[in-house]
Order: C-alpha cells, then sequence, then structure tokens
C-alpha cells in the first residue's frame, strides 16, 4: 500500500491536478465483475471512455483544445467498509489535458472542475457503452458459469454481495449489527433512501453511482499521497476488528451507516466465508493504467517525472560530448539489370565479400558491441521496492537511520541470522539476548468497546485432533 503510493507519487504521476472518480456498479453487475477479469476490463474501458470524452469536451468547449491527450490511474477494489463484495473503481484522472499529439503531448492545460450535469453526462455514457458491450458479448444474468465451475465461491460471493450469512445454522439470514438503528424514512431504491442528501459531483441512478468531488492541487504532493494509500489500502483493518465477551467478532465499520449501524457481528468462521471472496481472480492486475500514462504510451517518458530527470540526464550526456553514437550502414549487395547477384559466382557470400572487407575496414560501418551491463547508467535502473528505512520515513515520519547519539547517518552493516553470534552482540552492549514474554491479551493496552478481550488461554477446539501439533509447539518454547 505505501510502497505503491510511493512509486506513484515519484515515478507516474505528473505534478498536475489531480481528481478521483469513484464508479459502483448494480449488483447483478458486480457479481459478474467479481469473478470475470475481461468483463470488468471491458466496463472500465467502457467508463474511462466516458470520462476522457467528457474532459475533451470540455477541453474544446473552454480551452479551445482539440483532441486532447488524458491520463489516468485506476484501482479496482472489491470490497466495501464492511467486508462485503462490491467491486468498483477509484481512478485518479488528470484534471485536464495535453494539447500535443500521443507522441508529444507537450504542456499540461488544466481544466475547471466538472459540475454535476457532467458527472451525470458521464455516468449515462458508461451505462449506454457498458449496454452495448453486454449485447455485443451476448452476456446474460440469468446464466451463472461459476455455480458449474465453483458452487462455494459463488455462494459465497453472492451472499456477501447481499448482505447475507452464507454458512452455519443462521445460513441466508441478514448480517448481524450494533448500532443506534433507526428505521428507514421511506423505502429505500438500490439501498439509497430517496430523501437522501446527495453531496455534489455525484449521480446515482439505476443501481450506479458517481462519485468526482475529491480533487488534490498540482503541488501537493503529500496530500496525493495520502489518496493513493487509500485507494490501495487492503480489505481488513485489524484496528477495526475486536473480540467480544461471547468470543463473536464485531468489525467497525469506517463510517456509520444510515440506520444508525455502527459495527457487524460475525462468528470466527464468517470471517473466512466473508475474506474468501476478496481475493481477486489469477493473473488479474488490480492497478491500469490508460491514456498518456499507459505503459505502452508513446508519449509517456515525457509526461512522468522519473522519465522527464533521465531525458534530462541524456540531455546532458549528449551535449557535453560524452556519449558516442556510431553510424552502422546496412551492407547490400550490387543490383545489375534487375538480378540481385550478375557475377559468375555459385556462391552469394564471395560476391559479398568486398564490403565485408570494406566494412572491416571502415569504423563507422562496424556493428556495435553489445553494451555490458556494468556499464548502464545509474539514471536508467529504477528500483521496484523502496528501501525499508525510507518507506518508515515516509510513512511514520521515522528516520530509523539516524544515529540517537551522535545524529549522523548508519548504514546496515550485515545480517546477522546466527542466534549465537546475535546473542554475543546484544550482550556486548548491555542489551537483552531474549525477546520479552507474551503477555495474555487482557493485559494489552487495546481495550474493547463491548468489554475485555477474549484470553485465549485455552486451546481452541478444532473438528479434527491437532494434540500432536500443539504439544510441538508447546515444546518448541
Amino acid at each position: 500500500m505505501a510502497d505503491t503510493a510511493a512509486r506513484l507519487v515519484d515515478h507516474v504521476l505528473p505534478e498536475v491536478p489531480i481528481r478521483q472518480w469513484v464508479l459502483t456498479l448494480p449488483y447483478p453487475l458486480r457479481y459478474r465483475c467479481a469473478w470475470n477479469a475481461r468483463l470488468t476490463s471491458e466496463v472500465l474501458q467502457s467508463f474511462l471512455r466516458a470520462v476522457f470524452a467528457d474532459q475533451r469536451r470540455r477541453a474544446r468547449k473552454q480551452l479551445g483544445i482539440h483532441r486532447g491527450q488524458c491520463g489516468s490511474v485506476t484501482f479496482i477494489q472489491r470490497f466495501g467498509s464492511a467486508l462485503n463484495l462490491t467491486p468498483h473503481f477509484h481512478t485518479l484522472v488528470l484534471d485536464g489535458v495535453y494539447a500535443g499529439p500521443s507522441s508529444d503531448p507537450g504542456p499540461f492545460s488544466p481544466i475547471p472542475p466538472p459540475e454535476t450535469e457532467d458527472v451525470a453526462r458521464v455516468l449515462a455514457g458508461t451505462a449506454r457503452r457498458i449496454l452495448r458491450r453486454l449485447e455485443r458479448k451476448g452476456i446474460a444474468f440469468d446464466d451463472d458459469p461459476l455455480v458449474g465451475d465453483d458452487p462455494l465461491m459463488a455462494m459465497l460471493g453472492a451472499a456477501s454481495i447481499r448482505s447475507r450469512i452464507a454458512t452455519g445454522p443462521e445460513a441466508g439470514e441478514r448480517w448481524r449489527r450494533l448500532g443506534d438503528r433507526v428505521e428507514a424514512a421511506a423505502d429505500e431504491d438500490d439501498g439509497v433512501e430517496p430523501d437522501a442528501t446527495v453531496p455534489p459531483r455525484c449521480v446515482r441512478h439505476g443501481g450506479m453511482s458517481l462519485h468526482a468531488d475529491v480533487a488534490v492541487p498540482a503541488r501537493d504532493r503529500k496530500r496525493l499521497e495520502r489518496l493513493c494509500r487509500y485507494v490501495a489500502r487492503p480489505p481488513l483493518a485489524l484496528t477495526r476488528l475486536e473480540a467480544m465477551p461471547d468470543g463473536r467478532l464485531a468489525y467497525r465499520l469506517k463510517t456509520r451507516w444510515r440506520d444508525g449501524t455502527t459495527h457487524v457481528v460475525m462468528e470466527r468462521h464468517e470471517l473466512l466465508e466473508r475474506l474468501a471472496p476478496l481475493i481477486p481472480p489469477p493473473r488479474a492486475h488490480q492497478v491500469r493504467y490508460h491514456g498518456v500514462l499507459a505503459p505502452c504510451a508513446s508519449g509517456r517518458d515525457r509526461v512522468v517525472p522519473a522519465s522527464k530527470d533521465r531525458i534530462e540526464t541524456c540531455r546532458s550526456v549528449r551535449t557535453s560530448g560524452t556519449l558516442e553514437t556510431h553510424r552502422v550502414a546496412p551492407l547490400s549487395p550490387v543490383v545489375e539489370g534487375g538480378a540481385r547477384f550478375t557475377r559468375a559466382s555459385s556462391d552469394p557470400i564471395s560476391d559479398l565479400a568486398p564490403d565485408l572487407a570494406t566494412a572491416d575496414q571502415d569504423p563507422a560501418r562496424r556493428c556495435p558491441l553489445p553494451e555490458p551491463p556494468t556499464m548502464r547508467s545509474p539514471q536508467s535502473i529504477s528500483p521496484r521496492r523502496l528501501p525499508w528505512a525510507e518507506l518508515l520515513q515516509r510513512v511514520f515520519e521515522i528516520d530509523a537511520l539516524r544515529c540517537p547519539r551522535c545524529g549522523g547517518r548508519m548504514r546496515v552493516l550485515s545480517a546477522i541470522t546466527d542466534a549465537n553470534a546475535a546473542g554475543a552482540i546484544l550482550r556486548c552492549l548491555a542489551l537483552p539476548a531474549r525477546a520479552p514474554p507474551l503477555a495474555a491479551p487482557n493485559d494489552g493496552a487495546r481495550s474493547s468497546g463491548f468489554g475485555a478481550v477474549e484470553s485465549f488461554t485455552e486451546a481452541p477446539a478444532f473438528d479434527f485432533d491437532q494434540s500432536v501439533e500443539i504439544e510441538s509447539a508447546e515444546s518448541s518454547f
């Protein structure tokens, strides 16, 4: 999460205004997109085409820019705040267009924020494109191929989308809830009350909703990184999971629901049945890049921050004259009278011997040797992960490599894995060589809002005998 956000801010997203577009799908389409990665890609493509078309329309109307270039980064989230299966899109769109062609985008031109009518137009265009794609593919919501392939996962996914218990004696019942529950004033339409207030730049229609009211200025990189962490977060937050005195689990919602619900209560095995459908299908990327930020975009190197630095470095190297380029002339035989070889020779290679000899004598026509890996420029190598110390500094503002005594910079000398050597070093530094003993959960600092936290002093009851494993585990300690 934090590493992905740091990489996007440092190497992908340019310093331009960025707006978040959140698209929520209707219930039948959620179930389909949860297991069909290709359908998810097509739905996302329909949504981005509608967003980009609206941006180009507004840029042409307000700025006079025709055929502007757009860009976006999309996170496919599969979960809601209650651990329910809810596939939806968080798309970070460049809030403007590039006036140039795709190979040379040129300067960025920001556009004014969209109005509610523009958001409604994008939602209508998205729905229209999705319907056309479904009709073209011949996809019918009556058929469910997942039931035949994996009936257990189909049952868990359907129950999670409908907020129902999937297994156990209470299968089919609604999720248990806690809080100051109030009844809805009127019948809800797709989970939304008719008289509920709608935030600005938010439109709901036909089970779909589109929100576009969150924007980040161009120079506010810290706020952009916090937004990237939010959209890249994992489904389960351990700080919101609490144990109740009766052994059940309570998961606190991020925000109170309109009916007053603050927690959802589940049995311990129900937590597993809610987490299983949240795992994405194999070989399905959950982060997508489109427009000028796409991996194969011809003008991407002129937009992203990291590539700009490499371009400037290459330009400076060429200007200083330290970068040597060799012109390689292609070797072609002499053609006379429409025939490829006119000399009385049965060996075509012998006809090319003079050309090969000339190329061997002329250094400018020699084929360049492949550059060894050690000669690569440091600017052309980008690490896939941030160092652990830098990641701690960015997330928690803790400088782990700062010496507490002199304030200088420390560096890692070696990683010691031998227990005896590590114990000797710790004793030499007057530090404890053994880990502190584990305290009971009741003695911990975290307290539950439903009473004392359950103590796991007794061995849990399993469906099969695990006495051998438990005894071996106890003996290892």
